[in-house]
């Protein structure tokens, strides 16, 4: 009989991402390093820095691993999401299932998917003009691929958050400016805030002829201070789950 504490990785799917100053902080929740906000905010330290920014969506955190073989549907904790106490990981788990050759075609073994699954509404509701998962990274153990990577492996296959930003430091007064009140996921309540990614091209060997390549250096996130988290579910309002809204016909778009 399988153990409902089962985690298939060894731990985690998915870790925790630091704030930038003005983000709203919850339980748990820690700030980011100040050198780091200079880097995503104001200025790169040098031409070696590349940042994507893009929307911060508000549902889930999951991911879906293909190991030996097989595709499994997890929760953020690591656990197999048919095991989890709440429905939308249930519910998660049974999509995962009905899209299994897409992810085995996309994903080589150990490796996975991290995403947001927007079902059921925590903290805004949406009217998706897409299905309900969006990818956020493309991780091999805890280590994310670059943005150019998962973009080649995922686009036109999965959705992809909304990119408004990729170049210098952008800041969070911009980058709010350029997403809109209601983002480019069919929000409709205000969205949650944006993510910044932090790329390096770092030199690999000095000796050979000083080659470079890009890796993720780290990730940082703006939520807005008046956000209430999780104000639709139903152990915050006593009322029954409020399931977001996918259009009929939705489509693989984003990104």
């Amino acid at each position: 009989m399988e153990k409902k504490n089962t985690k298939p990785l060894g731990g985690k799917n998915y870790g925790s991402i630091a704030h930038l100053p003005g983000s709203r902080l919850g339980p748990g929740d820690h700030s980011c390093h100040e050198g780091q906000e200079r880097i995503c905010n104001e200025k790169v330290r040098d031409k070696h820095d590349r940042i994507i920014v893009q929307e911060k969506l508000d549902g889930s955190n999951v991911g879906v691993a293909k190991i030996n073989g097989e595709i499994l549907a997890l929760t953020r904790a690591g656990y197999l999401a048919h095991t989890s106490s709440y429905v939308q990981h249930h519910k998660f788990g049974e999509w995962v299932a009905a899209n299994a050759m897409r992810f085995a075609e996309v994903l080589a073994d150990g490796e996975r998917l991290a995403g947001e699954w927007l079902l059921q509404a925590h903290g805004t509701r949406y009217k998706l003009p897409h299905e309900p998962f969006v990818v956020f990274d493309l991780m091999r153990g805890m280590k994310r691929a670059t943005y150019e990577e998962l973009q080649a492996k995922v686009s036109g296959r999965f959705v992809l958050p909304h990119t408004i930003h990729v170049g210098d430091a952008l800041s969070i007064e911009e980058a709010m400016k350029l997403l809109g009140e209601y983002g480019n996921h069919g929000a409709i309540d205000p969205i949650e805030g944006a993510m910044w990614r932090v790329e390096r091209n770092e030199l690999i060997d000095p000796g050979k002829g000083g080659e470079r390549r890009w890796v993720v250096d780290f990730l940082a996130k703006y939520v807005r201070p008046e956000k209430a988290d999780g104000c639709f579910l139903e152990s915050v309002t006593g009322q029954p789950t409020v399931w977001n809204e996918v259009v009929s016909n939705a489509e693989i778009t984003g990104g």
